[in-house]
């Protein structure tokens, strides 16, 4: 194994405090507060929380300890409030979450962290939906969406996951990047046979604190969902996205491709995603763009079987690349088993084990852990 690259641990204070991803459809439909003269006003939301501990083996012995933690899981605990409106011929909506942290600061204890992942408004009619605000960026959204561990934990494969406020990474750096949220215009066709293309225009990222963008960041998305036959549906998606950067010293460009597919038949549900990039770091865009020989690589697949209330998840992904041409090697892989017990339908009940391995340490974490949704 090799020294951890010193460069690493400068990013995870802005990757843990953001490295989390909202579905208000993980949890349930969420509760009506308004529904009157064609206007809704609705509230979701999550509180989960896990006994952790973690078992470190690094390369300086000095490191090696068995940590344990009272902490959130890979998503955060958040409430959201939805607004619709139906104007003649046009849909008006809107969407705020609130993302809350409730893990304790090495340091400083109730520490707690809020922020605003979503704060958008959309106009639908029928030639399709624009979408104006802050939400989640469309270059490998779908690979994290569809993640079987969405709900559970993840990989905390560096002192700053184990010990910091953050969340865990999930997969983030063990199959795939992170979907920054980002102040876009995004628009969306109508589904047709199947297919839906969004296509988004993103507030780009900054190679440096000076750099210049003289254009925004393009990102896209195009989504496939059909019934192969009565109980077998399938998903497939592919993204992507470009922008340029000048830092004076030298021109990054930041391109990639994320793609994947689903299916089910009957209780089993089998995933397969993955994406390149270069001009990216390890977790995602967003302040992390660094140079365009930068590249980085991941997959992930994974099995789940549902019996009743139980869902068992077997999971195993890996990234490869860096963040800059000269330290272009800071693998990582995840290898995770969990059980799901749903107790009612906003209540589930999580264990989970993962196996986090890089070129400088081994990390085996148990998690057990509650999540409840409305």
């Amino acid at each position: 194994m090799k020294n951890k690259k010193p460069h690493l641990k400068s990013h995870l204070k802005l990757l843990t405090c953001a490295v989390a991803v909202g579905l208000c459809s993980q949890a349930s439909a969420g509760l009506n507060l308004y529904d009157k003269d064609e206007t809704t006003f609705s509230t979701d939301g999550l509180i989960n929380t896990f006994y952790v501990n973690s078992q470190i083996d690094d390369v300086d012995n000095t490191l090696d300890r068995s940590q344990s933690r009272v902490k959130m899981g890979f998503l955060p605990n958040y409430i959201g409030f939805n607004f619709g409106k139906q104007v003649d011929d046009l849909k008006l909506g809107a969407r705020s979450s609130f993302w809350v942290s409730v893990n304790d600061a090495n340091t400083n204890l109730t520490s707690t962290g809020i922020d605003v992942r979503q704060f958008y408004g959309t106009v639908d009619g029928e030639w399709g939906q624009i979408l104006i605000g802050k939400d989640f960026s469309l270059f490998g959204r779908s690979n994290i969406l569809g993640d079987e561990l969405l709900l559970g934990y993840g990989q905390v494969g560096t002192d700053g996951l184990v010990d910091g406020q953050g969340v865990s990474f999930g997969n983030i750096g063990t199959g795939y990047l992170y979907p920054f949220p980002n102040a876009q215009i995004t628009y969306r066709t109508p589904t047709s046979n199947g297919f839906q293309l969004a296509i988004g225009l993103m507030d780009p990222s900054k190679s440096s604190a000076g750099s210049e963008e003289s254009a925004p960041r393009v990102e896209a998305e195009l989504t496939f969902a059909t019934q192969l036959s009565e109980n077998v549906p399938l998903k497939a998606w592919v993204s992507g996205m470009a922008q340029s950067s000048d830092s004076g010293s030298a021109d990054v460009d930041s391109s990639g491709v994320a793609y994947g597919v689903n299916i089910k038949v009957s209780d089993i549900s089998i995933t397969a995603s993955g994406f390149s990039a270069n001009g990216v770091g390890t977790a995602g865009l967003a302040n992390l763009v660094t140079s365009d020989s930068a590249d980085v690589d991941g997959y992930l697949v994974q099995a789940s079987y549902t019996m009743g209330n139980e869902r068992l998840v077997a999971s195993y992904g890996e990234n490869s690349g860096g963040t800059t041409a000269a330290t272009n090697d800071l693998d990582a892989q995840n290898t995770a088993v969990a059980w799901f017990h749903t107790v009612n339908n906003n209540l589930k009940l999580v264990a989970e084990y993962d196996r986090t391995e890089s070129d400088a340490r081994e990390t085996d974490t148990v998690a057990l852990g509650a999540v409840l949704t409305w």
